[in-house]
């Protein structure tokens, strides 16, 4: 019966309650009658008698202007009862009135009467109208909480607060999740029930994973520090359990709270550092009603300072890339976020075409450049050294050249931490490119010149982050190229962010170096990966686990940790996450011949593994690069870059 009740279509559920509460309605007036006078009370036919079976047509229409039909009784609250007491209310101070009128002469001492059946009437119908609706709401919530606990996903939820409280009313609404209790470090808290789910210390956790088969853990703590969530993921590790959390508060301002809102836990957390407030007026300072230029606008980099630049409401973002999907995919974006009186014009161009850089600038009176055009995959460009140099390199003095002739204020160039006593051709190209710039902004020009180092971004092309995610989605194994592998991260958002405050500071030739705090060991965040998922590391110690980690062996051009700094000195700047690091450079007389040899040789390259002039040269600029070997394996061509 209730399943064929569940399956009607909404119009004939609406009837079905509006022919249920004219019978109620009916038979509370009755009833009321019956109350007052002390016996069976049944009106002869005259007005009381229309009075009392006219109530529907006096109430209905209150009660559909109140919403009464229009709530959905599986998930009735707090404000469809409320409206319930509302209507009841006007419906029976109307209903009182139109008896009053209508029934002197019919019943002796009608005032002391009506006013006793008026209250008693609505006493009656508020428990009528509202039980009904409760009672069917406990029925239909019955139909659904009859399936077996095997049907549902048991979760607990961390965090007995009002987001947690919110989260539990919504996942018992929910058809498919089933909160066995609350974790919370309050201990007034402990041994509560709250929604009918009991607080529990998180020193029961293991217990009732075990016992209650559960399987996610929902963080419902929205208010917490990154330190403080970062401590709680971490504690949660060694359960094989799927974490997951609420929104920022931010994000729950309007109070909804939905299962959809649960969202995997965000790998941000794990880096338990707090990011730093942005300072506003410097953000500004190169981009707001100005022109400014992306190269590689459409990569991991590039695409995000396309993003901040445009929420910064420049006069014009010129959006440069030789891709044309990645140039078409950002520019598409950047379109539907549709900031006002911004320009997005995309250009399909080389950094290394100087005629087309510098016409584009001129063109479009270009005042700010930020340089993430780059080849940045470590294997890749170590199988390709010459493009490498070529692209990072010249490429990188060609778009200053260009830049220095169409009078741009501003060239911000993103580096990388692998520049640093770099043992591959990507991070010796980079540090060429360091060398160039620092170079140029000692020239008789007004182009102020700036480098900003970093080091690995989650989430961005070639990183760990989405490697892993598709390998243990796959299950297993996941790859890890050595057991002791080290790497600094930062997120893209505020890597970006830095790299334009840092730009703004810039007064010409810094190298710039964001603090990417504590590294990390690949193989522990593999295995955090690998755990907060809801699942079990395979190793020699536990057989029975879901994925196994295998080492691969370091790649070409590899190294296990990276540095930030060559000579390991640094000044701090206004912001606390960006240091100038104090390093030696080269005069233009002395390295303009030097480049020209190495763009020479990487022109003449015949063979791909044909390194015996080019690296040489190489190390002629950047005495410290020590490759560690040449070529590139296909074998490991599929193991998580890190960069």
């Amino acid at each position: 019966m209730l399943d064929k009740l569940i399956t009607l279509s909404r119009r004939n559920k609406k009837l079905v309650m509006l022919s249920v509460d004219s019978v109620l309605l009916v038979s509370v007036i009755l009833l009321s009658f019956s109350i007052r006078l002390g016996h069976f009370y049944l009106p002869e036919i005259g007005l009381i008698y229309w009075v009392v079976f006219g109530a529907p047509i006096v109430a209905i229409p209150i009660f559909v202007r109140f919403g009464l039909y229009n709530t959905v009784i599986r998930y009735i609250g707090f404000k469809a009862l409320w409206a319930i007491v509302q209507a009841v209310s006007l419906y029976v101070l109307v209903l009182g009135l139109l008896g009053y009128m209508t029934a002197v002469g019919y019943i002796a001492e009608v005032e002391g009467i009506i006013r006793s059946l008026i209250f008693i009437n609505w006493l009656l119908a508020l428990v009528a109208i509202g039980g009904s609706r409760m009672t069917a709401r406990w029925l239909l919530s019955g139909a659904d909480n009859r399936r077996t606990s095997t049907e549902y996903i048991n979760v607990i939820i961390y965090g007995a607060g009002s987001a947690g409280r919110q989260l539990s009313i919504a996942l018992t609404q929910s058809s498919d999740y089933k909160p066995v209790a609350f974790i919370d470090n309050n201990a007034e808290l402990i041994g509560q029930s709250i929604n009918g789910i009991n607080v529990v210390s998180r020193g029961d956790l293991a217990h009732l994973i075990e016992t209650k088969n559960v399987t996610e853990v929902l963080l419902a703590i929205p208010s917490l520090s990154r330190l403080q969530r970062n401590e709680i993921v971490n504690y949660l590790q060694p359960f094989a359990v799927l974490v997951r959390s609420l929104p920022s508060v931010s994000e729950l301002a309007q109070g909804k709270v939905n299962v959809s809102d649960l969202l995997e836990i965000d790998l941000r957390d794990l880096l338990g550092r707090e990011p730093v407030k942005p300072n506003a007026q410097l953000l500004k300072t190169n981009i707001t009603n100005q022109v400014v230029m992306v190269t590689g606008a459409g990569g991991s980099i590039g695409s995000e300072l396309s993003r901040q630049v445009v929420s910064l409401k420049p006069k014009k973002i010129v959006l440069f890339d030789i891709s044309e999907s990645s140039l078409y995919l950002i520019n598409q974006e950047l379109i539907s976020i549709g900031v006002p009186n911004v320009e997005i014009v995309p250009v399909i161009g080389s950094v290394a075409d100087r005629d087309r850089m510098e016409y584009i600038c001129n063109y479009y009176v270009v005042k700010t450049i930020y340089h993430a055009a780059a080849y940045k995959h470590v294997p890749l460009v170590e199988f390709n050294p010459s493009q490498g140099i070529l692209n990072n390199s010249i490429g990188t003095m060609i778009a200053a050249q260009a830049a220095i002739a169409a009078e741009v204020d501003t060239f911000v160039l993103i580096s990388t931490d692998k520049a640093v006593r770099p043992t591959n051709v990507m991070g010796a190209s980079k540090r060429i490119a360091e060398l160039v710039l620092q170079a140029f902004d000692r020239g008789h020009h007004n182009t102020c010149f700036t480098m900003v180092r970093f080091g690995n971004v989650l989430d961005s092309s070639g990183s760990v982050i989405p490697l892993f995610k598709k390998q243990i989605q796959a299950g297993g194994p996941v790859t890890v190229t050595h057991s002791n592998v080290v790497r600094y991260f930062m997120t893209i958002p505020e890597a970006v962010e830095l790299v334009i405050q840092a730009g703004a500071m810039a007064k010409g030739g810094e190298v710039f170096v964001l603090d990417m705090g504590e590294p990390i060991r690949i193989h522990d965040l593999a295995v955090k990966m690998i755990q907060l998922s809801g699942l079990v590391v395979r190793d020699e110690n536990n057989s029975k686990g879901d994925i196994e980690i295998q080492y691969t062996g370091l790649r070409p051009g590899e190294k296990l940790y990276e540095e930030l700094l060559v000579d390991g000195s640094f000044s701090m700047t206004k912001n606390k996450l960006i240091r100038r690091a104090e390093e030696g450079m080269i005069d233009w007389d002395q390295l303009e011949p030097m480049l020209m040899k190495i763009e020479k040789a990487s022109k003449s390259v015949g063979e791909c593994n044909d390194n015996d002039k080019l690296y040489p040269l190489i190390r002629e600029l950047v005495p410290l690069f020590n490759p560690q070997a040449n070529g590139f394996d296909n074998e490991h061509a599929n193991t998580a870059d890190t960069k």
